[in-house]
């Protein structure tokens, strides 16, 4: 019984969205908004779920979406009148591949760029392609005059057809693709595939060190968003018989970025709630007597206002104020829960050859100009060993710990996990190989909780490098749940598991970056000073927790803390001054003269 109410509960949103729509002839005339002017709201609010899924959920901003719209738009219109087609969703159909085969093309030319540079290079392409439509490809948009005469759609089922009218028949027609559309983008966002999104918008360097592909996943996104696009672009060009060429301008994708941000971004409805106040405004202002060209003033003013007065968008607000009445500190927690934990399991590597070390660093190097940052250091670290990595500040640990963990390519030399090489081959592969690193400054993802945490070091592990399981629900992944489940009883987060990492204490969040490391089910782990910043109490805990994990793993420790060093460790190398100084156990490291001097100051003679 409870099983069947908590999947009727998972499709409640849903429900929501059609009961509305089927409730919107009734509700909207009153509100003063009519047939079409629903109908135009419903198509900016399906382009506007796709570019939820890229900023909202991603982190990436775009200012070229325009370019899709348009794209899908003047080809489904091309194809439906000057191109012969008779059947409208084939037509449809093309119109919105033809959007996405721009966006993967867009998207391996922008999406090595990041932040504002990103955004630039949409909106330079995006630029592109309104000229392209204006001049060399007029022939087929009509240029400046776009394509007039595309025919009222009409469904065919075969032995029956239905001819969509103007009006609320319009709005229905519509209205279905948008709930198709709000049905598959949910269903991404709940997927181990929006779960992995989520990760890369908090904290992609964190996304990428524990095994995921994040520029395929951001090229996937990219082009999910410009299918959405396409396809209102399409819808557009039927709502009025008309495609207009004004759909590849930067004011319509200036106008997707307004009315998502102001019905609240990372929310799927946000945007609909968007379109809804900007353009009920827009249409209504414009038919104010006496205000002339002052209504974009006040428009902007408004704009501003709710901005300024919902930081997250009024559907975010709603959001917040309805998850304070439930008593509930954060978004809903998809992640599959586990009864009881098993023991964490360790993902088995190919063994290496019979005496040969799990992984061996040959003469590496790294050179910063003429800076040499590391120098020829050479190391070899044999199955089930722990070892300490130690020397004074600027003795090149942490290069030499990138170099390791392949987050840096060194200048000179190579690296080999179990026999392999991995020089080169970036920290995504090298973790997907068995090798995982925890980091001296936490890296983590701060608005998730620390169960969603878990889950992306675990989803690494479970699908690779990347998958396109876009509609698979993370809640089904009970195997993965346990293995995050057991991650967290592992470094004693339990009580915290559904808390949100941001709000957790600093010893808790190094407890945390630890698990990270351990969820990728690496036999190889790397831990960049993990005492850092802690009290006394804290890191009596932290040696304990690193002993307790030591069985069945192989293990370098970077750590400034002497007396826990030399108790965890079995081996000790020592670097100064971008060299290897002296390598030994630890009282051969400690009765050693050169490391006395260099680094111990005589403390331990």
């Amino acid at each position: 019984m409870s099983r069947g109410g908590a999947g009727w509960r998972a499709w409640l949103p849903e429900l929501a969205v059609l009961a509305g729509l089927l409730l919107g002839p009734l509700v909207l005339p009153p509100l003063g908004i009519g047939a079409d002017l629903a109908a135009r709201i419903l198509i900016w609010g399906l382009f506007g779920l796709g570019f939820d899924l890229l900023f909202g959920y991603t982190g990436l901003l775009s200012f070229g979406q325009a370019a899709f719209y348009g794209v899908g738009g003047f080809v489904t219109a091309y194809l439906l009148t000057d191109g012969g087609f008779s059947q409208l969703l084939p037509a449809l159909a093309l119109g919105t591949l033809a959007a996405g085969a721009a966006a993967l093309l867009i998207g391996l030319l922008t999406l090595r760029r990041t932040g504002i540079y990103f955004a630039m290079s949409t909106l330079a392409f995006a630029e592109m392609f309104f000229f392209l439509e204006n001049s060399p490809l007029k022939d087929y948009t009509g240029g400046e005059n776009g394509i007039a005469g595309i025919p009222p759609p009409v469904l065919s089922l075969g032995f029956v057809k239905f001819a969509i009218g103007s009006g609320w028949p319009m709005y229905a027609f519509v209205g279905g693709f948008f709930l198709i559309g709000y049905i598959v983008a949910r269903r991404v966002v709940h997927s181990p595939f929006g779960a992995v999104l989520s990760a890369i918008r908090g904290n992609p360097v964190r996304a990428m060190a524990l095994g995921h592909s994040i520029q395929t996943y951001k090229l996937a996104v990219f082009v999910i968003a410009a299918l959405y696009g396409g396809l209102a672009g399409g819808l557009l060009g039927l709502f009025q018989s008309f495609m207009p060429p004004d759909a590849f301008t930067l004011d319509t994708s200036g106008q997707l970025v307004i009315q998502t941000v102001i019905g609240g971004a990372g929310t799927l409805l946000g945007p609909l709630l968007g379109a809804t106040i900007w353009l009920t405004l827009y249409e209504a202002l414009q038919h104010v007597a006496g205000l002339g060209a002052a209504w974009k003033l006040i428009l902007g003013a408004v704009f501003v206002l709710l901005i300024t007065v919902f930081r997250h968008g009024v559907g975010g607000a709603l959001l917040a104020a309805a998850r304070r009445m439930r008593g509930l500190r954060a978004a809903p927690d998809d992640s599959p829960h586990a009864a009881a934990a098993p023991q964490l399991d360790i993902v088995a590597a190919a063994p290496a050859a019979p005496g040969a070390p799990v992984l061996e660093a040959r003469g590496i190097t790294k050179q910063y100009g003429g800076l040499t940052a590391v120098g020829d250091v050479s190391f070899t670290l044999a199955e089930g060993e722990m070892r300490g990595v130690i020397g004074p500040n600027g003795a090149g640990k942490s290069t030499f710990f990138k170099m390791l963990a392949g987050e840096v390519r060194p200048t000179q030399g190579q690296v080999f996990l179990r026999g392999a090489e991995i020089t080169g081959l970036g920290v995504t592969a090298v973790c997907q190989r068995g090798m995982s690193k925890s980091y001296q400054i936490n890296q983590l993802f701060e608005t998730l909780t620390v169960r969603q945490n878990m889950m992306i070091a675990v989803l690494a592990r479970a699908r690779g490098r990347f998958r396109l399981d876009l509609l698979r629900r993370l809640a089904s992944m009970r195997e993965a749940g346990a293995q995050a489940e057991a991650a967290i009883q592992l470094v004693g987060l339990g009580p915290h598991a559904d808390s949100v990492v941001a709000e957790l204490a600093y010893g808790e969040k190094r407890r945390l970056e630890i698990g990270l490391a351990l969820a990728t089910g690496a036999n190889v782990l790397l831990f960049d000073e993990p005492l850092a910043g802690l009290g006394p109490e804290e890191r009596v805990q932290i040696v304990a927790l690193l002993k307790a994990i030591r069985s069945g793993r192989t293990m370098v420790i970077v750590e400034h803390d002497m007396d826990a060093m030399f108790e965890l460790a079995e081996r000790i190398t020592v670097l100064y001054e971008g060299r290897k100084l002296a390598e030994g156990t630890p009282e051969a490291i400690q009765r050693d003269p050169a490391v006395q001097d260099a680094y111990l100051g005589g403390v331990h003679e």
